[in-house]
């Protein structure tokens, strides 16, 4: 049987990768946004008042990844509208036409923002949403959750790690930037622990949680399955853009002292910081692995990058 899938989001960064397999059947991007494929279903903004009219028509399965990014040029009230009651809105809206299954893309924010060495989060870890971004996140988690019981839609929920790969925007991309101008990186004596994952393995892993049928009602906390240090994950670029980078052995003392001077303190956090996930409940559920490795995730970074 085949499953007929619904992609929100697919003009940005993971969802242009999505977008691209077979198994989606209808694309949603809002009117107002730059598309090179002709979507299926255009919405003017996502909000509690979005109107979905036929937009769920032979749609098994929907990965909602539409929302408001990370940012600090948006209110609380801003994510709340979008992330949280738009996507309350979408959900209910695609129970009542008979849609089975709703794949959240949360954030591994709603966990925390790190995590003490060797002690990874984990599916069923409690929740700590650390800013605005992440409780709009978490908020939406726990209304997606009652609509379920009250409706028998079948929710599944990713939480990403920082998601790498040609042309990633956040953080990836300013690495990226740095490590193709620059011969040196700051990054010498960091050795904490971080999980990634791939675009091209996040993107199998939504589709895995649209079709198979043991995925409903779990939380799968997304990454490559192996945490390296940030010194480790710059170097993996380099190669990656056929780059050569010496690592300084630069004290994070410093480095964290100057990030705060520049207003960049949670920047600095995300770089020298713990962030561990054990994502083994998608191999215990789905019998889903990454089906790239890092090296062959970044090889094509210099094939790719625009």
């Amino acid at each position: 049987m085949v499953n007929r899938i619904l992609l929100t989001g697919a003009s940005g960064f993971i969802g242009s990768y999505l977008k691209k397999s077979d198994d989606i059947f209808s694309i949603v991007i809002r009117k107002n946004e730059i598309d090179n494929c002709k979507p299926n279903y255009e919405i003017d903004s996502l909000t509690e008042n979005t109107c979905w009219n036929n937009a769920f028509n032979n749609i098994d399965s929907i990965i909602h990844l539409a929302g408001l990014a990370h940012s600090n040029s948006f209110s609380e009230s801003d994510y709340n509208s979008v992330n949280t009651q738009g996507t309350l809105k979408l959900a209910s809206d695609a129970a009542k036409a008979g849609v089975k299954r709703f794949v959240f893309v949360s954030s591994i924010g709603v966990n925390g923002s790190s995590t003490q060495y060797g002690k990874p989060f984990c599916y069923n870890s409690e929740v700590e949403a650390h800013n605005v971004y992440a409780k709009s996140k978490l908020d939406a988690e726990i209304g997606l959750k009652k609509i379920a019981e009250e409706t028998g839609l079948e929710v599944v929920i990713v939480r990403p790690t920082l998601v790498y790969g040609p042309n990633a925007p956040g953080n990836f991309g300013l690495l990226t930037k740095l490590v193709a101008k620059l011969p040196l990186l700051p990054f010498g004596l960091v050795n904490n622990n971080r999980s990634f994952i791939a675009v091209q393995n996040l993107t199998d892993l939504l589709l895995t949680c649209a079709k198979h049928p043991d995925a409903a009602g779990h939380t799968f906390l997304a990454s490559d399955g192996k945490s390296i240090s940030t010194k480790q994950f710059t170097n993996a670029i380099s190669k990656g853009l056929n780059k050569s980078i010496y690592q300084l052995p630069v004290p994070r003392s410093i480095m964290r002292l100057g990030a705060k001077l520049i207003g960049k303190k949670s920047m600095a956090e995300q770089l020298l910081d713990n962030l561990e996930v054990d994502s083994s409940n998608a191999f215990d559920v789905m019998g889903w692995k990454p089906p790239y490795t890092m090296e062959q995730a970044m090889s094509l970074l210099s094939k790719e990058m625009k």
